[in-house]
């Protein structure tokens, strides 16, 4: 009798503050024991950490993890020691750790395919032009092994495929496109809306557009900050939800511009909406928006348009030509001037039009 196939996958941590990534690991490790598979997971997390508890599969929390590399002692020895429990490794991200010390433990001892969550796109070398310098010495030396020496570098685009090899002149590696994966919300959606107002009261009978990220200058929450100031006098009912963590402070400045604008009782943040709540809010809400610079998938754009909400994203988020393509949002450049557009085009439209975006971005979720 055949055993099942069991893989590992590495990633820096589990904290849905940390994105996307953390989220697909959740995802995919979860949907494993219906395909006949073993998943698992190591990460850089502290043993114990809250955020662990309740996961249907193995966790192994090999921090805490040194600095912002993410160093642990332990990290190297565990795998050395446990790797031929798997049939192969998947590698979330670069530049850290959990890269570079995975592929010293494997040493070609078990294949492994690497997903670089974005994190070659070339709009990092433009926007950190001194940081860029210090991660060639690094490229060099260690993650251009790691993404060479891979069985594939997997990419969840054509475009951020295309755009990867921009940032390196050495560039070697085996890619190939996968779908990245998203999934639509099971609950019942009144009971997932009432969670959600109990997090968000003020916002109970209001319209409103729902950004869900971090509160970070990647994600182009000033400029969306910037654009609803300048058409909020025309759409005087417009109300903006901003739900997420804030690693950078960023809020702070943005409710200060607010607060001087008298506009500040038209824009909420929650924190990090998770669970029935977040759902609640994506259904609640009228649209989704993300006028991001970068953006190689977007895992909440997807999880919109599985809640039938249209997406209002700019033209780095690189799905962008297939929401277009199917009308189930609307696109514009990642600058000011487009983020106002996505707002202006939105808000003008009628109920009847909304209506059938609602629809074309099920229908977008459903198909791709």
């Amino acid at each position: 009798m055949n055993r099942p196939i069991r893989q590992l996958h590495v990633i820096r941590s589990l904290a849905p503050e940390y994105g996307g990534p953390a989220q697909l690991v959740r995802q995919i490790v979860g949907t494993y024991p219906s395909l006949g598979m073993i998943g698992e997971v190591a990460c850089l997390d502290a043993p114990g950490s809250k955020f662990l508890e309740g996961l249907e599969f193995p966790v192994h929390a090999l921090g805490p993890a040194w600095g912002v590399y993410g160093y642990s002692p332990r990290w190297i020895p565990w795998l050395r020691a446990n790797l031929h429990h798997f049939d192969a490794v998947i590698i979330h991200g670069i530049w850290q750790y959990q890269s570079w010390g995975t592929w010293l433990a494997m040493r070609g001892k078990t294949p492994y395919v690497q997903l670089t969550h974005g994190m070659l796109d070339p709009w990092f070398k433009r926007r950190y032009p001194l940081k860029h310098v210090k991660k060639w010495i690094y490229w060099a030396l260690a993650e251009y092994w790691v993404l060479r020496n891979a069985r594939r570098v997997l990419f969840t685009s054509n475009i951020e495929q295309n755009l990867a090899p921009e940032s390196f002149w050495l560039h070697q590696w085996n890619g190939a496109v996968v779908p990245y994966g998203a999934k639509s919300p099971t609950g019942d959606p009144a009971q997932l809306q009432r969670a959600f107002y109990e997090r968000c009261p003020e916002l109970k009978e209001k319209r409103f557009i729902l950004y869900l990220g971090r509160i970070h200058p990647k994600k182009g929450c000033d400029l969306l900050m910037e654009a609803f100031l300048r058409m909020a006098d025309r759409a005087p009912w417009l109300h903006l939800l901003m739900a997420g963590p804030d690693p950078t402070g960023m809020r702070a400045k943005l409710e200060a511009r607010l607060r001087a604008a008298g506009l500040h009782h038209r824009v909420h943040w929650p924190g990090l909406l998770t669970g029935d709540a977040k759902w609640g809010s994506f259904l609640a809400s009228e649209a989704f928006i993300l006028p991001s610079h970068q953006e190689n998938f977007g895992i909440a754009v997807a999880e919109a348009l599985g809640c039938s909400r249209p997406v209002l994203i700019s033209d780095q988020v690189n799905i962008w030509p297939e929401i277009q393509k199917d009308g189930a949002g609307l696109v514009a450049p990642d600058t000011l001037e487009g983020t106002q557009k996505l707002l202006e085009d939105w808000t003008a439209l009628s109920a009847k039009e909304r209506a059938a975006f609602h629809q074309r971005a099920k229908d977008c979720f459903d198909r791709r």
